[in-house]
């Protein structure tokens, strides 16, 4: 199952249960993992993006090892809330998960990156150090989103 809705999400997960956040770039993917209770969203790693078999069986390791029952998806937005160019291949990707057979919640990230970097600016991080971290920080900015709306629905 693949929506847009967290109420439908939270149907399909019952009992709770860890989650993935996924920031699929061109490049990169930030991986983000929270707590079974939906407390708290951590960044966990950033993917390089390789042929989607190699990405889907590293995100698979993930899953299998962190117990994961759902995967959050950041969707990339205009900011008017159409779609973008990269909305459609961020849907495919989410299509190609069904291996994994976990239910998608497409979460709006149309301010994840921006935040993600105001953060790091704030906390005085150079350029490099902004590049390593803000995948899968926007990750985690993601995941949170949705479990702060998935908490508010249960």
């Amino acid at each position: 199952m693949i929506t847009a809705s967290a109420a439908e999400f939270r149907e399909a997960l019952p009992a709770g249960g860890r989650l993935i956040g996924l920031d699929v770039g061109t490049k990169t993917i930030g991986v983000a993992l929270c707590d079974a209770a939906w407390t708290i969203a951590t960044p966990a790693e950033l993917l390089k993006r390789a042929k989607f078999a190699v990405d889907l069986a590293r995100i698979r390791e993930i899953v299998t090892a962190q117990d994961v029952r759902g995967i959050v998806m950041g969707l990339p937005l205009n900011m008017d809330g159409t779609d973008s160019p990269r909305t459609q291949s961020t849907r495919a990707f989410a299509r190609n998960l069904a291996p994994l057979q976990l239910p998608v919640l497409l979460w709006d990230e149309r301010w994840s990156t921006q935040a993600v970097t105001r953060t790091l600016l704030d906390a005085d991080a150079s350029r490099a150090r902004r590049a390593e971290l803000v995948d899968k920080m926007a990750a985690a900015y993601i995941l949170q989103g949705a479990i702060d709306a998935l908490v508010g629905v249960g």
